[in-house]
């Protein structure tokens, strides 16, 4: 349902409940992790909410640098019913990948670096506020949100809170929006339910571009 924050009362109701009736909380980084900060979404919740961690993470090709791979890792106790040490077995086609592991560690070790993620962040907020004053200048209702090299935009003048009201927003709008993106050679999310991603390699004439195609297709 493209960029929607889950709430602080949410997330710490989930973790709350599950710890009070034994079950796992399990959250689902395929989309966020590493990209919304080095430590992923659990490590922005874990600065919000005391305590706060999942029982189980998954993550996806994200974690080999964009090649095919997936993992899933959990507290000591979970990991040790899976075998050899216990009796749950899970296997992949490409687990293990050498190739796909080696493109991982050296992501990894990038992202690392010192001022990775506040210069991550700074070109996505310069994304987002540039579209959202764009927008304002051609007096089309407009809002967006980002986390680290993550983020969303709406043709609805407040920032959709569920998936309900994302699904009340103008598709036929954004479709015509993203076509004249698009003719302009700006590539975006061909959907209005997915997020978008800044990356690293994208520069600020980058941004300057795609602020000025997206003047023209407001308009």
């Amino acid at each position: 349902m493209n960029f929607v924050r889950a709430s602080v009362p949410f997330m710490t109701a989930l973790r709350r409940l599950c710890t009070q009736h034994g079950a796992l909380l399990v959250l689902d980084e395929v989309m966020t992790g590493f990209r919304v900060g080095l430590a992923s979404a659990q490590g922005h919740y874990a600065t919000l909410i005391p305590g706060f961690a999942p029982d189980i993470s998954v993550f996806g090709k994200v974690i080999g640098g964009g090649m095919p791979l997936a993992a899933f890792g959990a507290r000591r106790e979970v990991m040790q019913h899976l075998a050899p040490l216990g009796g749950v077995y899970q296997a992949g086609t490409l687990s293990g990948n050498p190739v796909a592991t080696a493109c991982g560690l050296a992501t990894l070790r990038e992202i690392q670096k010192p001022g990775f993620f506040d210069a991550l962040s700074a070109r996505t907020r310069q994304l987002v506020d540039g579209l959202k004053a764009v927008a304002a200048d051609n007096g089309v209702p407009f809002s967006a949100d980002s986390q680290g090299g993550m983020f969303g935009f709406f043709l609805a003048p407040e920032l959709p809170q569920n998936y309900a009201t994302v699904m009340t927003t103008d598709k036929e709008r954004f479709n015509r929006f993203f076509h004249a993106m698009l003719d302009a050679g700006i590539y975006l999310a061909p959907a209005l339910y997915e997020a978008g991603f800044v990356s690293a390699a994208h520069s600020e004439a980058d941004i300057d571009a795609t602020l000025a195609a997206a003047r023209h297709a407001l308009r």
